[in-house]
């Protein structure tokens, strides 16, 4: 492991606004692991394990120091908001509405507030969580082995390959 820590990651949880299915939508998955990637290149985060579903995300990462956890989730969710925002305003403005709050901070909004942050400062945790995230697609009948699903880390795990290049193993 990369810290002094060797468990020193966190399992992290968003989830599209009202459960809704919209990262059921191929390009919007694409923007959420080309995010990971730029995090990853420019030195923010380690990417242990990930599963994109149709209306959540699951990621085990590290975020690396100096940056803070909250800063690093933020700027995440910010900007895949924004770029699946421009997405359906230039092709789909109709399914666009259906994330219209008109909030004090924001007129639209892709992801529920206050995500889901849990710190893994232990072996067992860590390998609950990495097959939580692997079976995740297995339980929600998309496929019968979690290395089938390719919006997800386990063909990293299982196969291994590294489809997505930004991948560290954690075992």
């Amino acid at each position: 492991m990369p810290t002094s820590k060797k468990y020193d990651m966190s399992f992290f949880t968003a989830t599209i606004l009202e459960w809704k299915h919209l990262l059921a939508n191929d390009a919007y998955k694409s923007i959420i692991a080309n995010s990971l990637k730029y995090l990853v290149d420019t030195g923010k985060i380690y990417v242990h394990a990930f599963v994109i579903m149709s209306n959540h995300i699951h990621i085990l990462w590290h975020i690396r120091e100096p940056n803070r956890r909250e800063d690093v989730q933020r700027d995440f969710l910010r900007y895949t908001a924004q770029m699946i925002l421009k997405d359906l305003r230039n092709n789909n403005p109709e399914q666009q509405n259906e994330y219209l709050v008109g909030a004090k901070d924001r007129k639209y909004q892709i992801w529920e507030r206050n995500p889901l942050s849990v710190a893994i400062w232990h072996e067992d945790v860590m390998k609950q969580k990495l097959i939580y995230i692997h079976f995740n697609p297995v339980k929600a009948g998309l496929c019968s082995r979690p290395e089938e699903y390719s919006y997800s880390s386990a063909g990293f795990y299982y196969r291994a390959n590294d489809d997505f290049g930004f991948l560290m193993s954690c075992l």
